[in-house]
């Protein structure tokens, strides 16, 4: 029996709160809130995983909230993104939610506010507010504006409300402490005038609440009993509890809602900031958001990740206090893992070289039987065609080589994966001493599996290969490391696009089995002895495409040892 895992300390909260603090089990319910500007990456999927995990674990609900307070940046086109990112991640919710359900609730508490003298419109500009605001150590400057009457507060904010006031003129703020330690509880903008089109209330609204004002009471809301943010966050807790105490005197509920935070998880060669994420797509070093080098989870999907691949990174990871890098190794370990367990096993050649075996009877086809997948008895076998001409891997051909290369030379043996073994006996080249074509011999007792002596016969080299006249040409994208840097952004004096790898996809013709002519868009494949691939959307009924997903194993370090 495998060992329990020990409790993370989100868990740990939770349990204490269940067994100390009051909460019942029926009680929990965790959200995970994305704002719809943009597509989710790696870091979302940590998150995803997080809150959707906790609902798993404890049997509760996980609401998916949509944070749409600000119209100038968000689409429906990413809701719509959002929701099929943690759809394929195998994740279900139980409420779809939008903040901007509450806008009504939000505007009626926030009047309250004003009643209560506990908010004000000041018509300050954002630069001299933020010269009043002061110094973590020295405290600030009250607004002019800070000590209006409660009617003329009321006025004014009926006026933005009603679209009175361009941008900026005026903004609703709590009447907090501008002497408070915590910088964000002195006096805090809780609304402001926007004059755009929002992707769910259209018009109805020119003043939108501000992120602090609305997550927390949208938690509250929604009776959210764990609110988890990443570590950012942790300075705006007081902020969060601060209106809390104000919501729960105009609108009673039975669960506080508590917010609490954790470590963003970083991945090597990447960044995942939405703002340079978008900077690559806006630029064209990427093709879009779901490009196969993005870190985005459509970008993951369109390469091969398996969903499960994911979210055993993600627990593998698990969740910390404090933040740190973690190689994308990592990830691409879990990646290969899976697919391991999942691809069938089909032979295609990048780099073709002809070998004609000149003991095979002309126009004479045989076919070889061969499993899909040794790590899968039930995925059963397949027959591939063998012929007189194949082709191989130029790579896997020299005339001449030391001991310790294992493939085909002159005068040596290797055999065909699924098939016979083969004696290199000579080759022709052209005037500039490139081979265009290696003549073989082959062993017509030695078939694998045949149950003869022959077949049985131990060498050393196995390569894969096609059948030339069953073959036909697909294209392959091969993709490295977006970044050279293992950090892009951690260096405050460059801009991060200095270190965007400039070879980092590469497209080439190969040639595949005639198994794959049935491949559909997302199938995954092991391309034997080269790599996991996966068909991408580019193909067409005449041609298909192979994004390349991960290596059999991890040459990048190797290349960064000899660097």
């Amino acid at each position: 029996m495998s060992e329990e895992r020990s409790l993370n300390f989100i868990e740990q909260i939770i349990e204490e709160d269940l067994a100390k603090n009051g909460y019942k089990k029926e009680d929990l319910r965790f959200r995970f809130p994305p704002e719809p500007n943009g597509y989710l990456h790696v870091g979302h999927a940590s998150a995803i995983c997080l809150n959707f995990g906790l609902g798993e674990k404890y049997d509760a609900p996980v609401n998916l909230r949509f944070d749409d307070t600000n119209p100038a940046k968000e689409e429906q086109e990413y809701v719509d993104a959002i929701k099929r990112d943690v759809e394929w991640l195998g994740f279900h919710w139980d409420q779809e939610c939008y903040a901007s359900d509450y806008f009504q609730e939000l505007y009626d508490w926030a009047v309250q506010m004003i009643k209560e003298g506990k908010a004000y419109v000041d018509g300050q500009t954002s630069e001299e507010m933020a010269q009043q605001k002061g110094t973590p150590t020295e405290p600030g400057v009250a607004s002019p504006y800070r000590d209006r009457t409660v009617e003329e507060n009321l006025d004014l904010f009926e006026r933005m409300r009603k679209g009175e006031f361009s941008e900026g003129e005026h903004v609703l703020r709590a009447k907090i402490d501008m002497a408070s330690p915590n910088m964000l509880l002195r006096d805090p903008i809780m609304y402001r005038v926007l004059h755009k089109h929002h992707h769910r209330t259209g018009n109805d609204w020119c003043i939108y609440p501000m992120y602090d004002w609305t997550h927390g009471e949208s938690d509250y809301i929604e009776q959210v009993s764990h609110s988890l943010c990443t570590l950012e966050f942790r300075p705006h807790r007081d902020l969060y509890n601060w209106f809390l105490d104000h919501v729960e005197d105009y609108s009673p509920k039975d669960i506080r809602s508590k917010q609490r935070e954790f470590a963003r998880r970083n991945i090597s060669h990447t960044v995942v900031s939405k703002r340079k994420l978008l900077r690559l797509v806006e630029d064209g070093v990427v093709s879009g958001w779901d490009d196969p080098r993005m870190p985005t989870i459509s970008g993951m999907r369109r390469r091969g990740y398996p969903p499960q691949a994911i979210r055993n990174f993600a627990d593998t990871v698990g969740v910390a206090k404090r933040e740190n890098l973690v190689d994308v190794s990592l990830l691409e370990f879990h990646v290969r893992d899976e697919l391991n367990k999942m691809a069938p096993r089909v032979m295609t050649v990048l780099d073709p070289l002809k070998v004609v075996i000149t003991n095979h009877p002309e126009g004479k086809v045989e076919w070889l039987e061969t499993e899909n997948n040794p790590e899968d008895e039930s995925a059963g076998t397949r027959e591939i065609p063998f012929s007189r001409e194949i082709y191989i891997e130029k790579a896997d051909f020299r005339e001449q080589a030391n001991r310790k290369f294992f493939r085909l030379k002159l005068g040596s043996e290797v055999r065909l994966k699924s098939g016979y073994i083969i004696k290199a006996e000579s080759c022709t080249k052209d005037d500039d001493g490139n081979i265009l074509e290696v003549q073989c011999t082959y062993d017509p007792k030695s078939k694998s599996g045949s149950g003869t002596e022959e077949s049985m016969r131990k060498v050393k080299g196995t390569l894969h290969w096609v059948s030339i006249p069953h073959t036909y040409a697909v294209e392959v994208r091969q993709y490295d490391r977006l970044f050279m840097h293992e950090a892009p952004d951690s260096d405050k004096d460059k801009d991060f696009m200095e270190f965007v790898n400039p070879n980092s996809l590469s497209v080439t013709t190969a040639y595949a089995e005639p198994s794959l002519k049935d491949a559909e868009i997302g199938d995954r494949f092991q391309f034997q002895r080269l790599g996991y691939f996966c068909v991408d959307p580019d193909s067409t009924a005449d041609k298909l495409i192979f994004n390349k997903t991960v290596g059999l194993r991890d040459t990048w370090a190797k290349v960064q040892d000899k660097s």
